[in-house]
């Protein structure tokens, strides 16, 4: 069977059309107004070769039932409409990109949908400039596979090679991507590879066999790794954005729920298959696990690391519920441990956790850890999608935020982040009929204890709710105070701590003196990043003549960071 063979292929003006459905009896292919008999191979593929223009529309009949190609590039419609005959490789791209260092990395992560007013890949592109100009020097766009309605997160694709419409075109996506590397940032797509959605998952239909009915992840029926079509799908995918679309790298969604048979071979393939490609592209993973195999035995980038957003999180709010109860204990000494080792939880037996989680990872350089203090994930899973700035001391936030943009990891800066943003992110989607009703019900079960105490869930079926979620891009004293430190932190960090970085960490000396107190002096091969954070208390002994300062000097917050090279 051809590797990555999913979705049409054109070869002097014929097409080529596949569809991957072993337990079909008979699968046609409907293109325009014909009807083709496909021809199945031994292993289940069925292939039919047309003449048509690119534009033109088609379906699968599979036994009987009319639906779109999974690997669909472009839909005429909804998730359940006719696929749409894309020729590859048309845009006139002007900029000669060859990419970033993953050391230089500064990401922004962004809905397409709520980052701008008009909420199209249009409309981001403008903003591109501005972003560079604050030292931002990668977006990570949240899921683009088109799902079901108009507006939602991203997580619910059921179409993951095909740009959601809502958002604009396949050439205003590359648009987009030419404005980011015009202004210098890399692109990184958010891809999601453990399930589909709950509504125009066709795959069900055409091919059972993609699934494996002895694992459930928590969001829908898990996938079958140990089939090697169902590898070639999410090769394909990967390959075709970061192809298609020139984009820089991928952040996976959910890696742990990447399980079963064959999916660890296949997690040390897609990495080799993604970094043959030139220039090299940059693989990042959300890992619930803390294991650093991927990192130190697949050649992944970097990992998402929550045990930082909590320890912060934990300190400034006092929250101590659900996955923030192992981080209640003692959140300033796990936030020591953070900068000292990259994860809190490496194995150790903690309070309020059953069994351990985690093994030692502090090895790791620290460009393996991708940090934050505010994610979509911890701020649009409240219950009302509050931002960290309307739960906490504003200057201990501002600090936090300081904090996460000079520490020698990877940061990443949720989107309005930057400048105070206050209005939430909250969970939306566009579903009708019974499955409507089905996430309203279980989104306010979820919360039911608020609702107990009086307090309402926003309806995520509700226009609103999605309106509430756009940022406000105010203008006014408080933005221009966080643009400001923004601006200075990634000054300083580009300036100082990205050279350090690119000559590698030796050591690191993290002190705790006090119980509000963190001294932290990291070696590199060519000088010392030395920071004095005071979290609760005031310090008594900040640094002299630091680079960069952030809160009073009398206050409880407090930074101080200093590079000597």
């Amino acid at each position: 069977m051809t590797r990555n063979f999913w979705g049409p292929t054109r070869t002097d003006g014929i097409w080529t059309l596949r569809l991957w459905a072993p337990a079909a009896g008979q699968v046609d292919l409907l293109l325009n107004d014909k009807v083709l008999p496909m021809a199945r191979d031994d292993q289940g593929l069925w292939t039919a070769e047309a003449e048509a223009e690119a534009g033109s529309t088609y379906l699968f009949r599979v036994d009987g039932q009319d639906m779109p190609d999974p690997a669909s590039r472009l839909q005429a419609g909804g998730v359940s409409d006719a696929s749409v005959l894309v020729g590859a490789g048309n845009h006139d791209w002007r900029c000669d990109w060859q990419g970033r260092d993953w050391a230089e990395a500064v990401i922004y992560e962004m809905h397409v949908g709520t980052f701008t007013p008009a909420g199209t890949f249009a409309a981001a592109a403008e903003r591109m400039a501005g972003l560079a100009d604050l030292g931002f020097t990668a977006i990570e766009l949240m899921p683009l596979g088109q799902w079901s309605g108009q507006r939602g997160w991203g997580y619910d694709g059921v179409l993951p090679y095909a740009p959601h419409p809502a958002y604009g075109s396949p050439d205003e996506l590359k648009a987009l991507v030419e404005a980011a590397h015009e202004a210098g940032l890399m692109v990184i797509l958010d891809l999601v590879m453990n399930h589909f959605g709950p509504e125009g998952a066709w795959l069900h239909h055409s091919s059972p066999d993609f699934f494996n009915p002895d694992r459930h992840t928590p969001w829908g029926a898990s996938i079958d790794f140990a089939q090697p079509a169902v590898r070639d799908y999410w090769t394909g995918c990967a390959l075709h954005w970061l192809n298609e679309y020139r984009m820089d790298g991928l952040r996976l969604d959910a890696v742990h729920q990447i399980a079963g048979p064959g999916a660890d071979a296949f997690m040390v393939d897609f990495a080799q298959q993604v970094h043959a490609l030139s220039p090299r592209r940059h693989l990042i993973t959300e890992d619930d696990r803390n294991i650093p195999d991927l990192r130190e035995g697949a050649g992944y980038d970097a990992s998402w690391n929550d045990d930082f957003h909590h320890s912060i999180h934990v300190a400034l709010t006092g929250e101590d519920d659900s996955y923030y109860a192992t981080f209640a204990k003692d959140p300033v000494g796990d936030l020591a441990l953070a900068l000292s080792r990259g994860h809190v939880e490496e194995g150790q037996p903690r309070e309020g956790r059953d069994s351990p989680r985690g093994q030692p990872c502090g090895h790791l350089q620290p460009t393996a850890f991708v940090n934050a203090t505010q994610t979509h994930d911890q701020v649009g899973n409240r219950a009302h999608g509050d931002r960290l700035l309307t739960l906490a001391d504003p200057e201990g936030v501002a600090v936090a935020y300081a904090l996460l943009l000079v520490a020698p990891f990877v940061p990443m800066v949720f989107m309005g982040e930057e400048r105070g943003e206050t209005n939430p992110f909250q969970f939306f989607a566009d579903y009708t009929g019974d499955l409507a009703e089905a996430v309203r019900k279980g989104r306010a079960a979820e919360f039911a204890g608020i609702a107990a105490l009086g307090d309402t869930v926003p309806d995520p079926l509700s226009p609103e709710t999605f309106q509430r979620s756009q940022l406000g891009w105010r203008e006014d004293a408080q933005a221009q105070s966080w643009l400001t430190l923004t601006r200075e932190a990634l000054g300083f960090r580009a300036r100082h701590v990205v050279p350090l970085l690119k000559s590698g960490l030796t050591g690191a000396d993290v002190t705790r003196p006090e119980p509000g107190l963190i001294r932290a002096r990291w070696q590199f091969g060519t000088g010392t990043l030395a920071l004095s954070l005071a979290f609760g208390q005031p310090d008594p002994d900040p640094l002299a003549d630091p680079h960069l300062r952030a809160g009073r000097a009398d206050g409880p917050y407090s930074l101080t960071v200093k590079a000597m090279l």
